[in-house]
C-alpha cells in the first residue's frame, strides 16, 4: 500500500463525477444550438476569460487525480506485482488513447473513400468499444474473451478501412481527443504517484514542476530551436498539474495517517485553495485565462473551483449526510465511460436513420431547454444499461 486510504466507495467523489458528466452531456448539446448567451459557450482561443463551459473538462481530469490514489492502492490491496500494476496503467492509458483517436476522426468520415456510411463506422467503432470494455460477468472466461477479441477485431477492421478528409487521411492522433488527453495525464500522473510514493509534499512539488515546464515550452528559443519536441507536451503537462491537484486533495481527505480533521482539514484544504489562486493570478499576465492553449492560469483557476466545489458536496454528503439526491446521479458516478459515449450513440443512430429534430429546439432558450432535458435523460438510460448488464471499465 501506497497510502493508508478510506475503504469503500466515497460518495461525493461518486457525485461529483455524476454531477460533472451531466454538465458535460448539456455543454456539448447545447454547443449546437444557436442564439445562446457567451456564458453558455467556450471561450474563443484569442479571449483571455473562461466560462462553466471551460471549467467541465478540467473538472474531469481533477477527478481522475481523485480516483488515482484508490485505484492503485486498491490493486495492490488485491496483491498485484509492480510489473501488473503497470500493465494495468499501461493498458488503461492505451484504452484512452484509442478511444479518444476513435471518437475524435469519426467526425471526420469520408464515406466514398471509406466505403461505408460515416454514420454506420461510428455506431460500429462504439459496439466494438463496448464489447472490448463491457464488464462481463460469465461463469467462463473464455466467453468473455469472445466477446472482447470480437470487439478489438472490430477496432482494426474500422481502423483499417478508415479515410478522412479528401479521402486520403487515414486513422491517426491528429489530435488525441478528450479521452486521449485525459489518457497522457493519467499515464503522467500515475507516474509521479508511484515515484513520491504518494507524499503529498511531493505531488505539490510535481504541480510547480508541470506548470514550470508549460512556461519553458513558451520560450521562443525552445519552441524554435532544437528542443522543439519538449512543446508537444507541453498542454499534457498543463493538464497533469490538474490531475496532481485533485489527487492532493483525496490526500487531505482520505488519507488516514495524514490525519487531518476539523479544522486541521478546513485549514489544509483552505491553504491549497488559497496558494492555487494567488499562483493563478500571479500567473495569469504572462498566460491568460485559455482553455484552448491550457494555459497555466486557466488550470489553476479550474482546479481552485474544483477544490471548492468538491469540498461542499463532501460537507453536504459526508459530514451533514444530506445524501438521498445522489442516488440520481450514482449510475453516471459509476459508469462514467458509458454515460460519456453515450450521446454520441444516439447522435450517430439519429444520423443514420435519418431523424432530425425540429429547428426550434435547436435556437435559443427551447434549444437549451431540450438539451437539459436530453442530458437528464440520458443517465436515466444509463441505469437501464446497467440493469441490462452494460457496464465499461477500461
Amino acid at each position: 500500500m501506497i497510502n493508508n486510504l478510506k475503504s469503500g466507495r466515497i460518495l461525493s467523489i461518486d457525485a461529483f463525477r455524476g454531477i460533472t458528466i451531466l454538465v458535460m452531456i448539456f455543454v456539448n448539446s447545447v454547443a449546437g444550438v444557436s442564439g445562446i448567451p457567451s456564458w453558455m459557450q467556450h471561450a474563443h482561443g484569442n479571449e483571455d476569460r473562461m466560462t462553466f463551459v471551460d471549467v467541465v473538462f478540467p473538472a474531469f481530469l481533477f477527478i481522475v487525480g481523485m480516483s488515482v490514489p484508490f485505484a492503485v492502492n486498491s490493486r495492490l490491496a488485491k496483491g498485484d506485482s509492480f510489473w501488473k500494476l503497470q500493465q494495468h496503467i499501461i493498458w488503461r492509458t492505451l484504452g484512452l488513447l484509442v478511444l479518444g483517436v476513435f471518437m475524435a476522426n469519426a467526425e471526420e468520415v469520408n464515406a466514398e473513400a471509406t466505403g461505408m456510411n460515416g454514420a454506420l463506422w461510428a455506431l460500429l467503432f462504439y459496439a466494438s468499444a463496448i464489447l472490448v470494455w463491457n464488464v462481463y460477468t460469465f461463469r467462463q472466461p473464455w466467453i468473455s474473451w469472445c466477446f472482447k477479441s470480437a470487439g478489438i477485431a472490430g477496432l482494426v477492421i474500422l481502423g483499417i478501412i478508415y479515410r478522412g478528409g479528401d479521402g486520403s487521411e487515414r486513422l491517426g492522433p491528429q489530435w488525441w481527443g478528450i479521452l486521449g488527453l485525459i489518457g497522457w495525464a493519467y499515464l503522467y500522473a500515475c507516474i509521479i504517484y508511484q515515484l513520491f510514493k504518494g507524499n503529498a509534499g511531493g505531488i505539490m512539488l510535481m504541480i510547480a514542476v508541470c506548470i514550470g515546464y508549460y512556461a519553458i515550452c513558451q520560450q521562443p528559443s525552445v519552441r524554435n530551436g532544437n528542443w522543439s519536441w519538449l512543446a508537444t507536451q507541453q498542454r499534457n503537462a498543463a493538464h497533469t498539474a490538474i490531475v496532481l491537484c485533485g489527487m492532493l486533495l483525496t490526500l487531505f481527505y482520505f488519507d488516514e495517517d495524514m490525519g487531518l480533521m476539523g479544522s486541521k482539514l478546513v485549514s489544509r484544504v483552505t491553504g491549497l485553495l488559497i496558494i492555487i489562486l494567488i499562483a493563478a493570478w500571479r500567473l495569469r499576465p504572462a498566460y491568460k485565462i485559455s482553455k484552448i492553449q491550457a494555459t497555466p492560469s486557466w488550470c489553476l483557476y479550474s482546479a481552485a473551483i474544483c477544490i471548492a466545489l468538491f469540498s461542499f458536496l463532501y460537507f453536504l454528503i459526508d459530514v451533514k449526510h444530506i445524501s438521498r439526491w445522489t442516488a440520481f446521479f450514482r449510475p453516471a458516478g459509476s459508469n462514467p465511460l458509458l454515460t460519456y459515449i453515450l450521446p454520441d450513440i444516439v447522435f450517430y443512430g439519429m444520423l443514420l436513420a435519418g431523424i432530425a429534430l425540429p429547428a426550434i429546439l435547436g435556437q435559443g432558450l427551447p434549444g437549451i431547454a431540450w438539451c437539459a432535458f436530453f442530458a437528464v435523460i440520458m443517465l436515466f438510460v444509463v441505469k437501464g444499461l446497467n440493469k441490462l448488464g452494460i457496464r465499461l471499465q477500461l
